[in-house]
């Protein structure tokens, strides 16, 4: 059930031989996301949980999720680039249907994740759940 845009990452990750390379190509994603307004980073969008500091911006429009995020972290800032290809352009009741671990884990994160960053991981997942659900 993962959008068009996470297949492509995911096909995108079949060809990358090793986990650093992966790792290299999470951060790359993370560097090109346009980063969030700072008046955007407040307690309201934190999200409780992560290691470092990552705020979550929902947008939702016309029954369709989408999100903006940030992080103080590359990896992690990369990690929200690769949850906005997972849930942005869904509709919004659809999202908290989706097996965010089923399909992260076609990407080969939780493995190559230390225990905090899949902590955090799983807690953006929530607050994304949660931000939908709210909408709904």
């Amino acid at each position: 059930m993962a959008t068009e845009a996470f297949e492509e990452l995911a096909e995108d990750f079949e060809f990358l031989d090793d986990w650093e390379d992966r790792y290299a190509h999470v951060i790359e994603l993370g560097k090109a996301m346009p980063p969030l307004e700072d008046a955007l980073k407040v307690p309201a969008t934190k999200v409780d949980g992560c290691a470092s500091q990552v705020w979550l911006m929902p947008e939702i429009e016309n029954g369709t999720f989408r999100f903006r995020g940030d992080s103080d972290a590359l990896i992690v800032r990369g990690i929200v680039a690769v949850l906005t290809r997972l849930y942005n352009g869904v509709p919004v009741d659809e999202v908290p249907k989706i097996d965010a671990a089923a399909e992260l884990g076609r990407l080969g994160l939780h493995e190559h994740l230390s225990a905090q960053r899949s902590n955090g991981l799983r807690a953006m997942v929530e607050r994304i759940n949660k931000l939908a659900l709210e909408a709904v």
